[in-house]
């Protein structure tokens, strides 16, 4: 007989936390140890709760997914860690992966998938389900790095502030803003504002970080 694979759902979401649970359940060889709701709570209870896999939301307030990611591997470092997300692009995937997750899975893939993620990740594979595969086409490491200068600007975007109110901000022009802002995207392969946004806030851009002037 198999051990039973210890299991943690990390999720703000209830719902989304109760199904995942009720789904593996059904396995004899799972346990859910816990549901938790932020990656602070899964920091503070990890050594009592010893997870053998946890399925990690990325998105979630306070203590993000990365973050909670980099700091369970310090700490436990044979942990497997399966990001759950519903974002596909390449950004989040890789991301999730260069911060030590083992696999990556959508969070509208068929039920018997996240099974399969489990196992895959207690044999020691990688594994990134159908719609996250083609995410790690582009070489990774070619994207290019943010300049000070185009951090600074990420940062003040972040906080919500429109292109007039980062050029003062700034002392610079409105027109070198919506340049910084091209290229930032262009670098980050992000197209929207609110991506900005969220990217700030899974790089910890956003977390005690004084605004350059």
């Amino acid at each position: 007989m198999n051990a039973v694979t210890r299991v943690v759902v990390v999720d703000d979401h209830p719902m989304v936390a109760e199904g995942i649970e009720a789904i593996l359940e059904s396995y004899d060889d799972i346990e859910v140890v816990a549901t938790l709701c932020d990656g602070q709570q899964m920091i503070d209870r990890l050594d009592e709760l010893s997870p053998d896999v946890i399925l990690m939301d990325l998105n979630m307030p306070g203590l993000g997914g990365l973050s909670a990611t980099e700091m369970i591997l310090e700490r436990r470092p044979d942990t497997r860690i399966l990001v759950l997300s519903m974002h596909d692009t390449p950004e989040y995937v890789s991301t999730a992966l260069s911060h030590g997750a083992r696999g990556y899975v959508l969070k509208d893939v068929p039920t018997d998938e996240i099974k399969q993620a489990i196992d895959a990740v207690m044999a020691g594979q990688r594994y990134l389900c159908t719609g996250a595969e083609g995410a790690l086409t582009p070489v990774e490491g070619a994207r290019e790095q943010l300049t000070n200068r185009e951090q600074t600007v990420l940062l003040q975007l972040a906080q919500g502030k429109s292109n007039k109110e980062v050029a003062q901000a700034l002392d610079i022009s409105v027109r070198t803003v919506e340049t910084h802002r091209k290229n930032i995207k262009r670098k980050l392969g992000i197209s929207s504002t609110a991506g900005l946004t969220r990217y700030a806030l899974e790089h910890g851009v956003l977390q005690g970080t004084g605004v350059k002037m």
